[in-house]
Parts: structure tokens; C-alpha cells; sequence
């Protein structure tokens, strides 16, 4: 089905202004599995140190839709393809990925998927089972759940009913283990599937350009700003031997590159690893490991579509359980040690044999930086091309810039966290104890 003539709606967004959407999009959009994200927050437990982040997986799931839109754009701006219907589709499956990548997030977004079931629960028919045999007995994760709600409901149904492409297609975009029998990604004998997919995950995928400058915006923290109008201004493609499609960026967009690579690892230190959300999700945590713990996600999909924040606090509150009444009377964990830099792992197991002679029980959470650089299996990576300067000089990103291998090792921070009225004895015996 070809779309062409739809009139283009718009949804107002505080980030990007006014969002273009045709009718077969809002088909998608206003479906109750994406609608289910407006109930879960995009960072978790991180409204209480910063009370803005009250921002949902639904407001960043339109933002990355907009954006993987304008970095495919961007990508084919010279219009390669066999007419401007073929274009279109390929836009619009980029888009309809960007848009439901994140469709099978829990409640609190990471921080309850210690309650999911095994991925065999989940009884995922589009995966490739050599790909996903070493975790089939493993739990699954959040983008487990996305492909299932993309290929095995409804959703599924509003695709195919609206697109002339699948819904296998959107999902193997998102996930690699997704199994294709078809040619749908091959154009003029050229395999676009690498770029395709390299917009939705990758170092420079649609994604990460809207959560970082998004919940910037809504901590109120700057970190994350960055120059994502430039960065996508500037992306490119670049054909290997192989025939492969893979994403570009133009050298000159180089530094901008390394500056959002660098806000996103400060983002981490600063916001996303703050003491007291990651003292909530720790908490989480414990009640999920809980002998008496009565909480966990349905493999179902019709009953996980009505999962929430709201239905998860819900059961919380009902519940005896320490950390369950910790978290609903906003009685955290407390922070009584911090380590920092190499060997900061042996400073916590110190720490904590330290306490654990005073009979204090304590929790470590190490935090590392993510400055990635690393690809998928099987993915190609992320090129510089020189458009400009000195066209058909072309390498691979991790070559052209060395904020890979000066922040890859980075250690950010460690903490040791006890019980709120056992902070003073535990600060005390830390004090008096030489070996940390």
C-alpha cells in the first residue's frame, strides 16, 4: 500500500517542534501498545532526584520516530532508489521501528525487568533459533517484548493493514536475531538492511540523539546538549565490497560527533547513575529477588500491554515486603562510600567486608561509563566519508577518533548503599577501618 497524498498531521513536541505524521502512521501510534508508554516514564526512578523527569517512553518513542525520519533523509538526500514509492516505504519502516523500539519496556523502564519471564515463555516465532539458542532458557529483556507485541498482536495487524511491508520487517530493524526470508532490504542489488538498522541502534542511531537531549532538557541538567540538527545534517552512507549499505558521517561533523559521544557518558555519571534513583532501582531490585516477592510480568501480551508505573506502584503499596514499603514511603538506601577510578572495585569489597564485621549489611552498584564503539555481531561500522575535502577517503569512525579509546575503560563511579538507620554506624566503622 502506498500512502503518497496523505495528509500530514502534527504533534506539538517541547524537543522538535511540530512532528509530521500521516494517517497510516497515526494508525500505529494511537495503537494501545504504544499508547501504554505515555504510562511509563523514560528514566525510571530519576523524577526524584530531578523532579522535571517526569517525561515518557511515548513523547521520546515520537521523538526518535522524527528523527530516524530526518537521518534517512539525510542518508539518501541524492533519492537512489526506483521511484519515490519504493523511498517511501523504506522511510516509513525506519520510522515505524523508531517509533515502537521501545514498546516492550516494563514499568520504570529498566529497572523491573528482573521481573520478566524466560525468553521461551515469550514463544517469539520470528526469531532465528541458532541466534537466540545460547538464552533461550535465560530472561528475557525489554526488546524481547518489543518484538513479540511488533509480530504476535494486533499491533502486528495495524502494519500490515497500512504498509506494504510486515511487520517482521519493522522488527528486524530493531533486532538482529529477527529471521528474514525475503529481499525486502535489497534495492538495486545493494543490502540496505545495515544502514537501516544502524538508525535505530547504533553510536549514532535515532535514539540516543533524542534521550540525550531530552532528558536533558527535562532534568534540567546540560550534559547532554548537543548539536543533533548538525550531526544529522551531515550523515551519509557508505557502500563496502560486500555490497553492505552502512551508515556515514561527513568529517566535518567529526567533532560534534565526539561532543555527543562525550555528553552521553557524562549524562551517565551525572543523571542516569545518580545515588538516589540507582538506590531505587536497587531496591526494586531486592523486592524482585524477594522469597515473598508477588510481582512479575506476564509472557502473555495482551495481559503485559496493561502494565505500567501506575500498576506496578499499585502493587507495591499492597505489599509487606521492606523494600517494597521502602520504596512507596520514599525510604531510600544511603550512600555511605564512593569509590572512583582503577581498583575501585577492590575499594568496595573492602568497604563492604569492612561493614559486614560490624554486622552491617550493605549493597555495592558499580557504575561504568558507555562510550561504546562496539558493533553488533555481523554489523558493519559507522564510516567517515570526506565528502567535501577529499571525497572517497573513507574509515571506520573508532579509527578517525580517539574518544573510544580514551573514555572505553572509563570507570565512573561505585557506591556502597545501607540501610537509612544504620548510615551513621556504617560511616563510623568506614572511618575506623584502614583498609579502605
Amino acid at each position: 500500500m502506498d500512502n503518497q497524498g496523505t495528509p500530514p498531521q502534527e504533534i506539538r513536541d517541547p524537543i522538535h517542534g511540530a512532528i509530521p505524521v500521516d494517517d497510516a502512521e497515526m494508525a500505529v501510534i494511537d495503537h494501545a501498545f504504544v499508547q501504554r508508554l505515555r504510562g511509563i516514564r523514560q528514566l525510571g526512578f530519576s523524577h526524584l532526584p530531578f523532579p522535571g523527569a517526569t517525561h515518557t517512553r511515548y513523547s521520546h518513542s515520537l521523538g526518535v520516530m522524527h528523527l530516524a525520519g530526518r537521518a534517512f533523509d539525510a542518508c539518501f538526500r541524492d533519492e537512489p532508489f526506483a521511484g519515490p514509492s519504493v523511498q517511501r516505504q523504506f522511510r516509513y519502516c525506519v520510522r515505524l521501528a523508531a517509533l515502537c523500539h521501545d514498546s516492550g519496556h516494563a514499568p520504570f523502564s529498566h529497572a523491573a525487568e528482573f521481573a520478566m519471564p524466560t525468553l521461551r515463555a515469550l514463544n517469539i516465532r520470528c526469531y532465528d533459533p541458532a541466534k537466540v539458542a545460547h538464552r533461550i532458557d535465560k530472561r528475557a529483556h525489554h526488546e524481547d517484548y518489543t518484538i513479540a507485541i511488533l509480530t504476535q498482536t494486533s499491533l502486528a495487524d495495524a502494519i500490515r493493514k497500512h504498509f506494504a511491508f510486515t511487520p517482521e520487517h519493522v522488527a528486524r530493524l530493531v533486532s538482529h536475531e529477527v529471521a528474514i526470508d525475503d529481499d525486502f532490504f535489497i534495492h538495486n542489488g545493494f543490502d540496505l538492511r545495515f544502514l537501516l538498522s544502524q538508525l535505530i541502534t547504533s553510536d549514532l542511531d535515532a535514539d540516543r540523539l533524542d534521550y540525550l537531549v531530552r532528558d536533558s532538557y527535562y532534568t534540567g541538567a546540560r550534559y547532554g546538549q548537543t548539536d543533533v540538527n548538525w550531526l544529522v545534517s551531515n550523515l551519509a552512507r557508505h557502500v563496502d565490497e560486500q555490497g553492505r549499505v552502512s551508515l556515514a558521517i561527513d568529517r566535518r561533523a567529526l567533532y560534534a560527533f565526539d561532543d555527543f559521544m562525550i555528553a552521553r557518558f557524562h549524562m551517565f555519571v551525572m543523571v542516569y547513575f545518580h545515588q538516589k534513583s540507582v538506590a531505587y532501582e536497587e531496591m526494586l531490585k531486592l523486592y524482585m529477588q524477594s522469597p515473598d516477592c508477588a510481582y512479575s510480568l506476564p509472557a502473555d501480551l495482551q495481559d503485559y500491554r496493561r502494565t505500567d508505573d501506575s500498576q506496578l506502584l499499585a502493587h507495591l503499596r499492597s505489599q509487606g515486603n521492606e523494600w517494597a514499603r521502602r520504596i512507596v514511603e520514599f525510604d531510600p538506601l544511603k550512600v555511605v562510600f564512593e569509590a572512583t577510578g582503577g581498583g575501585s572495585q577492590d575499594r568496595l569489597e573492602a568497604a563492604r567486608a569492612a561493614l559486614r564485621e560490624q554486622g552491617i549489611e550493605s549493597w555495592a552498584v558499580p557504575g561504568m561509563g558507555v562510550v561504546y564503539g562496539q558493533r553488533k555481531h555481523g554489523m558493519p561500522p559507522i564510516y567517515v566519508v570526506d565528502r567535501h575535502r577529499n571525497p572517497g577517503h573513507v574509515v571506520p569512525v573508532d579509527e578517525a577518533t580517539v574518544i573510544f579509546e580514551r573514555y572505553q575503560d572509563e570507570r565512573c563511579v561505585g557506591r556502597v548503599y545501607v540501610r537509612p538507620e544504620e548510615r551513621d554506624a556504617a560511616l563510623g566503622c568506614l572511618r575506623g577501618a584502614a583498609t579502605v
